[in-house]
């Protein structure tokens, strides 16, 4: 039995606003465990970058966890208070953002930068940060000598594996990384997409793995979880999900997308749109987008339902219509 990380229970995520209040998570469950890569897809909207923000206790404003829990080796981090919580980031679980530009400061340099993150949770030298900055350059291919460049002055993917150096800075046991691809040509995609797996094989962290695109998914992750209007409608292993998806959503997603690595197929959309969250509509909030949805399906919620090997899968009639990812 593998050792579980991460833990998030029955989590609920709301956003205050003008016409009330909106459900951006709905009682959200999963774990990760010890050296896994966990990944969380689903259109824009859905929930996950929120999931995200809440594990690293980083809702603001509006937004707040109205309820549920997020354990990390058996304790739950919603109760830490500040210095826990500064000790918690970084040391434990640290984050990857999508648009490397955003989250560095452009008139200090990369290495300054790496270096403050450092000695702010570590007992260390200037010099010996400086030199522990260097390493966590050279572990994503970046020149020592860039060390002293400012984030105006490198690429959008040299940035952006500054911004990994910066994330493993404290050796975490796990990384989130949001979307850590986008903006970013498909070259350099795949640069940044294999760096992370030969970290990830080399120094044995966990990752959750944020994205739209399944198909990449399914290509590099143990498990996935898919998101839709807030809520987890099915969770697998990558093969299962790779020989037929239990529900209809994931199966929709899989049509929208060209696979990396199999044959070429006809694209197709998803009809429709995703519910008002403030008002969301009874039963199965896919209900009006699915093809195959049934009377039950606009009356009833269905449950998580557990379909065996470690799949599971919020639909009426998960994994006995439609079989293949066809």
């Amino acid at each position: 039995m593998q050792e579980a990380l991460l833990e998030v229970k029955n989590i609920s995520v709301e956003y205050a606003a003008p016409r009330g209040q909106l459900k951006a998570v709905s009682n959200v469950n999963f774990t990760i465990h010890r050296g896994e890569f966990f990944g969380l897809a689903g259109e824009s909207g859905c929930g996950k970058s929120t999931i995200a923000f809440a594990i690293m206790r980083l809702l603001k404003g509006a937004a707040r966890i109205s309820s549920g829990e997020v354990n990390f080796r058996g304790t739950n981090i919603l109760s830490f208070g500040d210095e826990e919580l500064r000790l918690f980031r970084w040391e434990k679980t640290s984050m990857v953002l999508q648009s490397a530009m955003n989250n560095l400061n452009p008139v200090i340099s990369i290495g300054s930068q790496l270096c403050d993150a450092i000695m702010a949770h570590q007992q260390i030298s200037g010099k010996g940060a400086l030199e522990r900055a260097a390493e966590l350059l050279a572990l994503v291919n970046i020149d020592k000598n860039r060390i002293a460049a400012y984030p105006h002055e490198l690429s959008g993917g040299m940035r952006q594996r500054v911004v990994i150096a910066m994330a493993m800075a404290l050796n975490p046991d796990l990384i989130i990384f949001d979307e850590p691809t986008t903006a970013l040509d498909v070259v350099v995609q795949y640069n940044i997409i294999r760096k992370i797996m030969e970290l990830k094989n080399r120094m044995g962290f966990s990752i959750m793995f944020i994205t739209h695109d399944l198909p990449l998914m399914l290509e590099i992750c143990d498990r996935i979880g898919i998101m839709y209007a807030g809520k987890m409608v099915e969770l697998s292993p990558v093969e299962i999900l790779k020989n037929g998806a239990g529900h209809p959503y994931t199966r929709g997603l899989l049509r929208a997308f060209p696979s990396l690595l199999g044959e070429k197929k006809k694209l197709s959309g998803i009809p429709g749109s995703v519910p008002d969250l403030i008002t969301p509509p009874a039963g199965c909030l896919f209900y009006p987008r699915c093809k195959q949805g049934k009377e039950i399906c606009g009356q009833e919620s269905p449950g998580f339902e557990d379909l065996g090997n470690g799949h599971f899968c919020a639909c009426h009639f998960g994994g006995v219509s439609g079989g293949k990812n066809e």
